[in-house]
């Protein structure tokens, strides 16, 4: 496993982390406010071979109580949103609605972040529903 610290994120990676393609690119993100659980979490994606690139934000270097996570893969990589999503699952970082779905969130295509698509801007093209039932959090892409 790679780790560089540096511009305000903890960096892991595999040495598959460049087959990540530019325009094909993107995150599946959690939002925490434990950095030791997202540095963990992070480190537990990679040698597990959840994916093979991750990043969290260092608060310390931000300055922030709260950061992200980002779980970096190719958006036609099915299997790889599989793992990530089971991971972000089996780890409870996919939030519930008040009803005890889950939160529909979205993969977030790298060029989206580089156009700075962010609240009302941002439309997600893949959302967690087309993978899994929000109800019942079982996997149902086919």
């Amino acid at each position: 496993m790679k780790y560089l610290n540096f511009g305000g994120w903890h960096w892991y990676a595999t040495d598959n982390a460049e087959k990540i393609d530019p325009e094909k690119g993107g995150k599946w993100m959690h939002f925490f406010s434990d950095e030791v659980f997202a540095r963990i979490a992070c480190e537990r994606a990679i040698e597990e071979g959840v994916c093979d690139s991750c990043k969290c934000t260092d608060t310390a270097a931000t300055g922030t109580a709260t950061g992200v996570i980002c779980f970096y893969l190719n958006a036609d990589d099915i299997d790889g949103h599989k793992r990530v999503i089971e991971f972000m699952l089996q780890n409870n970082m996919i939030q519930k609605t008040k009803n005890g779905k889950l939160y529909n969130i979205s993969f977030k295509f790298n060029s989206q972040t580089r156009a700075h698509e962010y609240g009302d801007d941002y439309k997600g093209k893949i959302t967690l529903d087309q993978f899994v039932d929000l109800k019942t959090g079982e996997w149902i892409y086919k």
